[in-house]
């Protein structure tokens, strides 16, 4: 079982790029699951409450409970090992929500203890593109879903994504998110 991680901020297009990154492996006969951060388990639905809170104390409990519903999700890999290719949703990157001076420490700390795998996709937008498609949503806003907070973490996320990362423009129009996706495809599948 390979483990494939596809970040970026708030808007960005990660949920569908990930759909097509599974529908890529289906169609080679493989069995992929796509896990979505936060999930539907018991952390992820706290974290998601409390993304739709304010003030510093609930993007700290925000954080928490994301962690927590991560590491139940890695601790669930080992029951998914019939499955060819994990897909995580939004995963590592999250370290970029952290305060300016930590979020570095934080993404270095991340990599030591949890399992880093070699396909990791950066889905990037500029924060205005990134607020159109949010403002589309028919969901409540969260703390992060604004225009300042999206151009500071995106700042962060490209900074971070420097560690490895391919780096998918989603900025254009599909066919050519499309294309870039078939390259990262194309290399990724070179490594087997």
């Amino acid at each position: 079982m390979e483990l494939i991680v596809v970040d970026g901020i708030d808007g960005s297009g990660k949920s569908t790029v990930a759909e097509w990154i599974a529908e890529h492996y289906r169609s080679r006969g493989e069995k992929v699951l796509v896990r979505q951060h936060p999930s539907d388990s018991f952390y992820g639905r706290l974290s998601r409450r409390s993304l739709t809170s304010e003030g510093k104390m609930m993007r700290t409990v925000a954080t928490i409970f994301f962690i927590l519903d991560v590491l139940n999700s890695l601790r669930r890999l080992r029951g998914w090992k019939d499955h060819d290719k994990v897909i995580f949703v939004r995963y590592i990157m999250a370290t970029a929500y952290l305060p300016t001076p930590l979020y570095r420490q934080g993404y270095e700390f991340f990599c030591k203890v949890l399992p880093i795998p070699e396909r990791l996709l950066l889905v990037d937008v500029n924060p205005e593109c990134a607020l159109r498609r949010i403002e589309e949503r028919e969901h409540e806003r969260e703390m992060f879903e604004n225009l300042r907070s999206l151009e500071k973490v995106r700042g962060k996320v490209l900074d971070l994504s420097s560690r490895g990362w391919k780096v998918l423009d989603n900025c254009g129009s599909v066919e050519n998110t499309r294309s870039q996706l078939k390259l990262v495809l194309s290399d990724w599948d070179a490594l087997n």
